[in-house]
């Protein structure tokens, strides 16, 4: 049973592709977003009756539906990487690296991690020949979607997965590889491109249509189902992009963290619009959809708090919670939301640093940047948390040209003058209002691969 983002489509595919190598019959169950909610629950223990119950990326706060299941004489083996609570179920064995008494020295790996070693641990124990590094395609997806650090482990699996997207036999990535077009993989195809169309299927339908894409037994149903997730992709663009604009009205700049809600707001998009919202205002954000009287919110931070912990001191008003440091989602009655906001801002008066800035190498002279120059950057990747892609900064440009590009006009691109060298800058999602003559940019540089031609891309990440 797996869950409907990335890492738990990602869980559910390695499992179900693991137990047919071995000829071992499988079903799976992935909630759907909108009618079962959030992982193992009463509801979906009503779908169950028989077998015996393996979770993937989810389960280690579901104490009331492993003990249904258990009154029903079945099973459960929990494989989870989310936070601890003092209570944990009564499940026939609970695996996840986040226990007080868990050996395992890497404890921030995520969901399909914990699922491919619970895979290679039943390889030794049944003694079968697998190729487990096959796995490390669909691995290096989950582990970046789902924000891991890229270090140590992560790093070394990421790294190699990347490649293996390349070369894979899988006709998911057979369809992604011609689509794409790329000589080599990098993280952020993943987190901009790959990621966000796996995601949209749990987001704005059914995270099965996801599952399906991954699983494709041939490129014709490959390319029919990236097709539906590509329109999906575009539809949860222009909600976004919606409720965004709303969430913007809504925010008190004085306030130490942002938190917002409004009536039935799609609850497949707050996330990335609380993840927008603590880019654009550099403190942490708490974004609600109310449908009924409750409100389920998603919450994002980028600091040295703990968003869990915070969350937590809150619980008398919650009905639920659970997630990481850095990304939590909860649910309460709309009658609180007032409280739990004071609250929350009551708490973050404690804190110091809301945000961690990236750390920025220097100023750069643009006229000296080239493809060798990105070649040196490209071979530290693959960058994440914790391995931060470097960033430059470019001071008093002129600005010779200011446009918005794309089918609805929502990228930004300057056309700049550095001492006599003119370039252009973009933002992507940004319809940013500039009138100034000159301007402080923060920005990264890459490689443009657009129709076999090679160029050099400064994207912006902060204009100053």
């Amino acid at each position: 049973m797996g869950d409907y983002d990335v890492d738990g489509v990602v869980s559910t595919t390695i499992m179900i592709d693991f137990f047919n190598l071995i000829n071992i019959e499988v079903n799976f169950i992935i909630p759907n977003r909108f009618k079962h909610g959030y992982g193992l629950s009463v509801k979906i223990v009503d779908m169950i009756t028989s077998g015996l119950v393996i979770t993937v990326d989810n389960g280690i706060g579901a104490c009331e539906a492993v003990n249904l299941l258990n009154n029903k004489n079945i099973d459960v083996i929990i494989t989870d990487h989310h936070t601890v609570s003092k209570n944990i179920p009564n499940a026939y064995a609970i695996i996840n690296p986040k226990q007080e008494d868990c050996k395992f020295v890497v404890k921030n790996i995520c969901g399909a991690q914990v699922a491919w070693y619970l895979c290679v641990a039943l390889k030794q124990e049944l003694q079968v020949d697998i190729d487990m590094a096959s796995f490390f395609d669909l691995l290096c997806l989950a582990i970046i979607a789902d924000i891991m650090p890229i270090t140590d482990l992560n790093y070394l699996m990421v790294k190699y997965g990347l490649k293996k997207i390349k070369s894979s036999q899988r006709p998911a990535f057979k369809k992604l590889n011609e689509k794409m077009k790329k000589n080599i993989f990098i993280s952020d195809d993943i987190a901009f491109f790959i990621a966000p169309l796996i995601n949209s299927a749990g987001r704005i339908d059914d995270a099965k249509l996801a599952l399906s894409f991954l699983l494709s037994k041939d490129e014709y149903e490959a390319s029919h189902n990236l097709s539906v997730l590509e329109e999906l992709n575009s539809y949860r663009k222009t909600i976004q992009e919606s409720i965004l604009q709303k969430a913007y009205i809504k925010t008190r700049k004085q306030d130490k963290a942002i938190v917002v809600w409004g009536e039935d707001w799609h609850e497949g998009v707050i996330g990335i619009v609380a993840a927008k919202l603590l880019h654009k205002y550099k403190k942490p954000a708490f974004v609600f959809s109310i449908s009924n009287g409750i409100a389920k919110g998603s919450a994002r931070a980028n600091a040295n708090i703990n968003l869990y912990s915070i969350i937590k001191q809150t619980s008398k008003l919650l009905l639920g919670f659970g997630g990481h440091k850095n990304a939590a989602g909860l649910s309460l009655d709309e009658k609180n939301l007032e409280e739990f906001k004071v609250q929350i801002n009551a708490q973050l008066e404690k804190e110091t640093q809301l945000y961690i800035e990236p750390k920025v190498l220097g100023e750069i002279d643009v006229s000296c940047v080239d493809l060798e120059f990105i070649e040196i950057i490209q071979r530290f990747e693959p960058y994440g948390l914790d391995n931060i892609k470097p960033i430059f900064f470019i001071k008093k440009a002129k600005i010779l040209k200011v446009e918005l590009f794309g089918k609805d006009k929502n990228h930004l691109k300057l056309t700049l003058n550095s001492n006599g060298f003119i370039y252009e800058a973009l933002k992507f999602y940004s319809t940013q209002n500039i009138d100034d003559h000159y301007i402080d940019l923060i920005v990264n540089v890459t490689k443009n691969e657009f129709m076999g031609k090679i160029s050099i891309q400064f994207l912006i990440q902060d204009i100053l």
